[in-house]
């Protein structure tokens, strides 16, 4: 066996002096890899491309990746992001086949409502009746973990195809710079609701939606929530004068004093 002399002296004597074929090495130096072997290999291979195509749609929740988002909502595209509760799905609210699609990513019944979040709380009246809330009220209560449910009202700018059959709302302006700036920009509301399948846990960090990633344009990664999994407070105001919470949320406890501090009378559910 010839052997290189750069390598030779780390080579024990036994093989520098040998006359006879390496067990398993044909003569011509080539060793046949077995074909359950490049099965897997390929297999691998593809995992590692499905990977980086995963990837590929990651990007940080930062106003340098906000012209990119509003383009895709524009497109009629669903992205991902960050709210100050939960991570959320959403899409152009006036755009009925983008708002079908966040129904069948979520596996979720058309009949459960989606909510709407606009840039800022001088946004709303565009999209839903607020003459009759008290003054300052909203100010009060937004941006923040809050969802108002309002009357549609007659001058709403909202497709009929979003929540057909509901006279009312549920708005949000999150406390979270990065999707506000995209609802600026978009120049609509958003369609938003959490980025999850229908009836399983919320998402607090992307890895928990990780399995929903290839249906979104882009998934805009904020890091890991701090609010828990509770969701935003969701309260009712389409009554003059009243509220009723319909769900506790992550933030009841303030918002039922701010609705007090209105003089707000809480409305009692019905035994």
């Amino acid at each position: 066996m010839n052997v290189p002399t750069k390598i030779a002296h780390t080579l024990p004597p036994l093989l520098l002096h040998a006359r006879f074929p390496l067990s398993g090495v044909p003569r011509n130096g080539f060793v046949r890899i077995p074909e359950q072997s490049r099965r897997l290999g390929s297999k691998m291979a593809r995992s590692l491309d499905k990977c980086e195509g995963k990837l590929d749609v990651v990007r940080e929740a930062t106003e340098a990746h906000a012209p990119e988002a509003v383009e895709a909502l524009k497109s009629g595209k669903v992205i991902a992001v960050p709210t100050d509760t939960l991570y959320g799905f959403a899409c152009d609210a006036c755009s009925a086949e983008a708002v079908n699609r966040i129904y069948e990513i979520k596996g979720r019944k058309h009949t459960s409502p989606l909510a709407i979040c606009v840039g800022d709380v001088s946004d709303i009246e565009r999209f839903a009746v607020t003459n009759h809330l008290p003054h300052g009220l909203l100010d009060s209560l937004l941006p923040g973990p809050v969802t108002v449910i309002l009357r549609r009202g007659e001058s709403s700018i909202l497709d009929k195809s979003l929540n057909p059959g509901l006279d009312s709302i549920g708005v949000r302006v999150p406390d979270c710079n990065f999707i506000r700036v995209i609802a600026r920009g978009a120049g609509s509301a958003l369609a938003l609701t959490s980025a999850n399948l229908s009836g399983q846990p919320s998402s607090v960090c992307i890895k928990d939606f990780e399995n929903l990633w290839e249906h979104c344009a882009y998934v805009y990664d904020g890091g890991v929530l701090p609010s828990g999994r509770a969701g935003s407070t969701i309260v009712d105001l389409t009554k003059l004068g009243s509220y009723k919470i319909l769900r506790p949320g992550s933030a009841e406890e303030e918002t039922v004093a701010i609705l007090q501090g209105h003089s707000l009378i809480e409305e009692k559910s019905e035994a």
